[in-house]
């Protein structure tokens, strides 16, 4: 800008948030809006600015007469663009994200604010009054309170509830219910869902009963230009619905009355960039803020929604549990009775039990697609020595090793390390020396085609990684999928078989067994009940908490059970945890900056493998072979914000005076922790 610009006659001052990535800076700071900007520089709009003699991006977030800088200000260098794409609401949230989880704020409306595209935004506005929409409620009768809950949205007043769907349940409809009767009283709607195939279930289910002008899904799928041409319309208010994944938690929704989360145990709801929100918490954080209506549903149940029950902050939206069994197919374990253990004595051994063979034949025969759930991909994911057992490691990285498929007789490939992608074909074991390996973990691949074998004349089909399928059809077939990656089925399954259980619960990390109900409940969820022959046969131990929680159908109890036992250990969500990752001596830089909270808990260090590491930054000369460190920090959720707060000022104050040139990463309640 030249020296020759005037002020504006009103409201001279701009305070304008730069997105800069120092965490120092991360302030408002206050430019002169020059004349020929008066009335393009409103409250929201992105501008560009002057910062220490390079043009940076911002938004503007207020106009004021007074400034309470003594020097002399700069002026505002460009309005990018006079459309309003951040709302006070949101500014308020991004403030508070960036709290929550010690990051800032410029990291943050880089995740609320998508890319501009001026071709999008110089295409003429919708105009016009949606459709009416339609609001059935029937779904709702057969949960306790649920015309409550429906009536409550139709008089705007801010219900909160936790949502235990019954099996079976066609959940985008009932979604779609409530945000109708939101959208009928004149409200705005914000639907969140982990995946794509989600989000096309939710879309169809909403465009059935609201104006298509009034629904927008966005989700990164879409491409750059498309994806801001729909948050446009959400941003403009010409949608009242907006419909997404996890970034869409930020979407400027008019008028906001209810914010739906659906599976919040799904890891796809993390954000995998700084400061990595929970989309969950931070649904719930905006709801809390602007006084709507939330609910978190699932087949599941977590933890994190236990404790939002057991507060009181949220109320349980449950069905009878005549009507859950009703709905639920019959579930069964391995050896789960004597006399099931005398007919198949050897069922605790056999990856594919009799009873589970008897379940697929029965379902094939009857005309049904059958489920196969295993828990990972490929063909031989996880290798052992053959002699003693020892896990087999790479001798690059030490990794774990793989077999992968490959074309060739026998379909597979040499060894391969999972994290480096080394191939050891001359693999010997340094414990005894053997060169014989072992499967630890069958792959879907490797199942895919012992079950072609054993069902000669069945279709076989396989979901899961880059080929993911969202539907099969009707009739008889063996459908093998990784867990997420399960298909709709149509009509239902007439039988699912949960497949190596004892890998999936026996997992290091922390939500091992709520992780696997999840999963577990998700695929049982689709099959039709049992009376109507719906069988579900999960190979694991039936006296395991995790497998009866299964087989009464009670993910309540077993939410319960897991916050109880977390609140005896000090683990989330009943207190607080911060996880600082780094070079060793970053690390301890920034806790001895620290002013932590008197009743902080130390927690390591503790080596993080190469696969858990944090970025390295651009501006750092970090060796990728160096040693990375972890520190847990503990608090009583009482001190959540101080922590958060401490954590960012020391990082600020580290920034600011260069003191470590190494990467950090500072995770606040993070999904996992060992």
């Amino acid at each position: 800008m030249t020296g020759t610009a005037r002020p504006a006659e009103r409201a001279p001052i701009a305070r304008v948030i730069p997105l800069l990535a120092l965490a120092h800076l991360d302030r408002d700071f206050d430019y002169v809006v020059p004349v020929e900007w008066d009335e393009a520089a409103q409250p929201g709009v992105r501008v560009r600015v002057r910062f220490a003699g390079r043009l940076v991006d911002g938004f503007l977030v207020e106009r004021r007469d007074t400034t309470d800088h003594t020097g002399k200000l700069g002026f505002l260098d460009k309005v990018v663009s006079p459309e309003v794409v951040l709302t006070a609401e949101v500014t308020d949230l991004v403030t508070a994200v960036a709290a929550r989880y010690a990051g800032t704020r410029s990291d943050v409306l880089r995740l609320a604010v998508p890319p501009r595209h001026a071709r999008v935004e110089a295409q003429a506005r919708s105009i016009g009054a949606s459709a009416a929409p339609t609001v059935p409620s029937d779904g709702w009768v057969r949960y306790r309170h649920g015309r409550e809950f429906l009536a409550a949205l139709a008089e705007r007043r801010a219900a909160r509830a936790v949502w235990q769907a019954v099996p079976g349940e066609d959940w985008p409809a009932r979604l779609a219910e409530l945000a109708a009767a939101t959208v009928a009283a004149g409200g705005g709607v914000l639907l969140l869902v982990p995946d794509q195939r989600d989000l096309d279930r939710v879309e169809a289910a909403c465009l059935s009963v609201l104006d298509p002008a009034a629904v927008s899904v966005l989700s990164a799928g879409l491409g750059p230009a498309e994806r801001y041409r729909r948050w446009l319309a959400v941003a403009r208010g010409t949608a009242r619905v907006a419909v997404g994944t996890r970034s869409a938690v930020f979407a400027p929704v008019h008028d906001l009355a209810l914010v739906v989360v659906w599976d919040d145990g799904d890891e796809s709801l993390v954000e995998p960039r700084a400061p990595y929100p929970h989309a969950r918490d931070v649904a719930l954080l905006r709801a809390h803020r602007t006084g709507t209506a939330a609910v978190v549903g699932g087949f599941a149940r977590t933890a994190e929604a236990q404790a939002l029950v057991e507060s009181g902050w949220a109320q349980d939206l449950l069905a009878a549990r005549n009507t859950v069994r009703a709905a639920a197919p019959r579930i069964t374990a391995l050896a789960d009775s004597e006399h099931a253990l005398v007919r198949d004595p050897s069922a605790r051994a056999a990856r594919l039990p009799a009873v589970a063979f008897a379940a697929a034949r029965t379902a094939l025969a009857a005309g049904r697609p059958v489920l196969v759930q295993v828990p990972r991909r490929g063909y031989v994911p996880s290798l052992a020595c053959g002699k003693c057992r020892t896990p087999a490691r790479c001798r690059r990285c030490h990794g774990p090793l793989a077999l992968p498929s490959a074309p060739g007789a026998d379909g597979v490939g040499s060894p391969t390390c999972r994290w480096c992608g080394t191939a050891d074909a001359a693999y010997s074991c340094p414990t005894c020396g053997s060169r014989a390996l072992r499967a630890t973990v069958i792959g879907a691949g490797r199942t895919a085609e012992e079950l072609g074998r054993a069902f000669s004349g069945v279709t076989v089909r396989q979901s899961g990684g880059t080929a993911v399928l969202a539907s099969v059809p009707a009739g008889p077939s063996l459908v093998v999928a990784t867990v997420g990656a399960e298909p709709v089925a149509e009509g239902g399954y007439g039988a699912a078989l949960l497949l190596d259980g004892w890998a999936m619960l026996g997992r290091a990390d922390l939500r091992a067994a709520e992780q696997t109900v999840r999963r577990w409940m998700a695929a049982a969820a689709g099959v039709i009940p049992a009376s109507d022959g719906g069988e579900v046969v999960v190979v694991a131990e039936a006296d395991l908490p995790a497998v009866q929680a299964l087989i009464r159908w009670d993910p309540v109890g077993h939410a319960a059970t897991e916050l109880a036992e977390r609140a005896e250990v000090g683990f989330p969500p009943a207190v607080h945890l911060a996880a600082v990752d780094g070079a060793p001596d970053a690390v301890r830089t920034l806790l001895d900056a620290a002013r932590l909270p008197a009743e902080t808990v130390t927690l390591g260090p503790v080596d993080l493998p190469p696969g858990e590491r944090p970025p390295v930054g651009a501006d750092t000369a970090d060796d990728p072979s160096a040693p990375v460190e972890r520190v847990l920090l503990r608090v009583p959720r009482q001190s959540g914000s101080a922590l958060a707060r401490a954590l960012a000022e020391a990082r600020a104050v580290v920034g600011a005076k260069k003191a470590t040139t190494s990467a950090l990463r500072i995770q606040v309640d993070p999904l996992r922790i060992g």
